[in-house]
């Protein structure tokens, strides 16, 4: 199986790698990526998927499937196409979304076969907002029974975890007056902004060790000479654990209720962005993708780098079992989100990356879907493990 895997990605390699090029030469932001989108419905269709275009009322999205006549399981891999403002594809979505795009087209060829469903889903805006979070909260993933992203990095990586984060805005709501001849008819919303920051960082001694929270003011009142009636605080709240990041919000809404008593505002509390889960990697999965990828001739994979930042792919995680592996594009140290990573995209080395992602992603998905005990495995962990 290993070499008919390893034939059709040849076959297929030149189009992926013209795909990620395209789409590097056309950077496009998140829910603003049409040509991207186009390029991934164009070579999907002309592999016989069945494409729904602006997938869940979403303009760049799609889902595009194979369904075997022959029952099993859906094996579902994730695209992502969108660039950062001002350095373009610094994070390699364009090669990402190759690369699954790429998995999808081949586990198809097999599925006919062995049976089963493949799914590829385009999924826009993971730098910003992250479609995956709505999707996962609308159902986009409950048919579906293993979820897999790799996603291009310095080296192949193992999959780790994520933060789960929450984004949280104070509005406070004072009262203005002359800060010079009568202040004391003003009430401060500033002050209240200010002691919520304040409130925050004597608590941080009491975070356990992997929480992060980190804001900024927004709007603090426009003269000096003017008490501030308005002021609003953004905050992102991270923590490893759902169940603790809901018991550390709650501790920073206090922070912030509490500022707001002090000083005699008005307080509103709102979320500003989507809110992310922990990034749940499913063992059984990983073993076997690693596996996969020393079949591919991969030699090294390193174990799951520490994360600091957020995934949209912990919503799905949350979901249905998930990997979120890395792959490596380059034989030098890189940074994400630089234009260099950029470039790297589009080298040689990142192809030969691709190709031994894109086996070890159909690979593994063959497992699953041929070795019925194994599902049952992925899955038996998947309810047990804590989220």
């Amino acid at each position: 199986m290993i070499e008919k895997v390893k034939a059709q990605i040849e076959k297929l390699q030149v189009e992926l790698i013209e795909l990620s090029k395209y789409i590097l030469e056309n950077p496009e932001l998140g829910y603003e990526e049409t040509k991207a989108c186009r390029a991934h419905i164009d070579i999907l269709k002309k592999y016989g998927f069945i494409v729904g275009e602006e997938y869940m009322g979403i303009k760049t999205a799609f889902r595009a499937e194979v369904v075997s006549d022959k029952k099993g399981p859906t094996i579902a891999y994730l695209s992502e196409y969108d660039a950062l403002p001002g350095i373009g594809h610094g994070c390699g979505h364009n090669i990402l979304g190759a690369t699954s795009t790429g998995a999808g087209i081949i586990l198809s060829k097999f599925i006919e076969k062995i049976g089963g469903k493949v799914v590829v889903i385009g999924t826009p805006a993971e730098e910003t907002s992250g479609a995956k979070v709505e999707m996962a909260k609308n159902g986009a993933f409950n048919d579906v029974d293993i979820v897999m992203v790799a996603h291009p990095a310095d080296k192949h990586f193992k999959s780790g975890n994520s933060l789960a984060m929450q984004a949280i805005q104070f509005d406070f709501k004072g009262k203005p007056a002359h800060a010079a001849m009568c202040p004391e008819k003003g009430i401060n919303a500033l002050d209240a902004a200010i002691n919520t920051f304040n409130n925050i960082n004597s608590l941080r001694e009491h975070f356990q060790i992997d929480a992060k929270v980190h804001g900024i003011i927004t709007d603090g009142g426009k003269a000096a000479n003017i008490v501030p009636d308005f002021a609003t605080a953004q905050f992102y709240v991270r923590a490893a654990t759902k169940t603790y990041l809901e018991e550390l919000v709650e501790k920073v809404k206090n922070c912030a209720r509490g500022a707001s008593l002090a000083a005699g505002t008005q307080l509103e509390i709102s979320h500003y962005e989507a809110s992310f889960e922990n990034l749940v990697t499913n063992q059984h999965l990983l073993m076997k993708y690693c596996e996969k990828l020393k079949d591919m001739g991969v030699e090294k994979i390193f174990e799951a780098r520490e994360s600091y930042g957020s995934l949209d792919a912990g919503n799905v995680s949350h979901v249905c079992p998930t990997i979120h592996p890395y792959f490596s594009i380059s034989d030098k140290p890189l940074i994400a989100h630089t234009k260099e990573f950029a470039e790297a995209t589009n080298k040689p080395l990142a192809y030969e990356g691709m190709k031994n992602a894109i086996g070890a992603l159909v690979l593994t998905a063959i497992d699953v879907i041929e070795d019925r005990s194994f599902l049952h495995a992925i899955h038996e962990e998947f309810i047990v493990v804590e989220k």
